[in-house]
């Protein structure tokens, strides 16, 4: 057996290494913005290319033979590829906020920390500033598995002409935060979005039965207030408990280990062909009989799976309906371009959303 200064000895030399090895990579990353920026075949003006950067996860994350789990790789090659993509062009993203909001969390899974992160006060205001070129690119909430889709979302979507250019599936943990200085036996008021509150409900009856429970406009917002406060507590993520200096007195304390929320990262462009992607389309319906039928019917032929359907109101006709499908495969694929060839020719409308790579962890 290695004595201890052996071993620390070796992690020296390979944390050398892989020190040289990153600004290796982040010089490669260098010499690819000048490619793009001076060669016409190469140049589209775009640096950041979702397709590639799954290609790269998806393959380190299969190369992996541990001991690191394979979403522990997937976070460290993820920060490694934002630095390096900084250096060619900082990415402005918008997002669903405030600062420290699941939102943002997401934000951060998605680009990486080398980004500048904007928060807007509503969905549309995402939607507008990415259309305007302001922010290259936005993340919204669109679903939740306890709490159901996020309309505001699905609507913003009607009138935009913006792609979905990718997805991202985020665990939702809540923690019982304070402030320095704070004592378990003094919390007597509980801050968090009333849907926070209403998922923690089973741990807060069993632990603290007879703290004021104040529901606010998100869980960043209760950590703001906490920031301040000796007395009272805040049900957050992470990250809001990073950005107002929190301490964490119980970790995960939802009452479904498993609640998790579904993002879209929203932009300009579309996205290539990664062979593990979905493509998100919605539909409107003439008001007649066998019209969902008629929808459904080329997915079943095709033998393409459908991963959601919802139903919104149209704007433009009363009682009808438009639906918003995702379904595994990418436009470019030959059985999805028959789906939506069948599709123009039976439907009173048909946008597509966007194709673009599935969450992979």
């Amino acid at each position: 057996m290695r004595t201890l200064a052996e071993i620390r000895q070796q992690i020296d030399q390979l944390d050398e290494q892989i020190l040289q090895l990153v600004n290796a990579r982040a010089e490669c990353a260098q010499e690819v913005a000048e490619v793009k920026r001076t060669d016409p075949q190469e140049s589209d003006g775009r640096f950041y290319r979702p397709e590639r950067e799954t290609e790269v996860l998806e393959r380190m994350i299969r190369l992996n033979g541990g001991p690191l789990a394979g979403p522990e790789i997937g976070r460290l090659f993820r920060e490694i590829m934002s630095a390096c993509l900084a250096l060619e062009t900082p990415l402005r993203i918008a997002f669903f906020g405030p600062e420290g909001t699941f939102t943002h969390t997401a934000a951060y899974k998605h680009f990486g920390q080398s980004v500048l992160t904007v928060p807007l006060a509503t969905i549309d205001e995402v939607f507008r500033e990415v259309e305007a070129g302001a922010a290259h690119y936005g993340v919204v909430p669109v679903e939740n598995s306890s709490e159901g889709v996020v309309n505001h979302t699905l609507d913003s979507f009607m009138n935009s002409s913006l792609q979905i250019m990718g997805e991202v599936e985020l665990r939702i943990h809540h923690h019982l935060l304070v402030a320095a200085g704070t004592k378990i036996e003094s919390v007597s008021r509980i801050y968090s979005h009333q849907q926070s509150l209403a998922q923690c409900r089973k741990w807060l009856d069993a632990h603290f039965p007879q703290a004021e429970r104040m529901a606010v406009s998100s869980n960043a917002e209760a950590a703001r207030r906490v920031s301040g406060e000796w007395h009272s507590a805040a049900i957050a993520g992470e990250t809001a408990g990073r950005i107002y200096a929190l301490n964490s007195l119980y970790h995960n304390i939802e009452d479904d280990p498993n609640n998790t929320t579904r993002f879209l990262v929203i932009g300009r462009e579309p996205v290539g062909v990664t062979g593990q992607d979905k493509t998100s389309v919605l539909v409107a319906v003439h008001n007649r009989a066998g019209a969902l039928y008629q929808v459904l019917e080329p997915f079943n032929r095709e033998g393409i799976s459908l991963t959601r359907i919802e139903t919104r109101p149209s704007r433009s006709d009363l009682w009808s309906y438009v639906f918003f499908i995702d379904f595994e495969g990418h436009q470019k694929n030959a059985a999805v371009i028959k789906v939506l060839d069948g599709l123009r020719n039976s439907v009173a409308e048909l946008k597509i959303l966007g194709s673009y790579p599935r969450a992979i962890w």
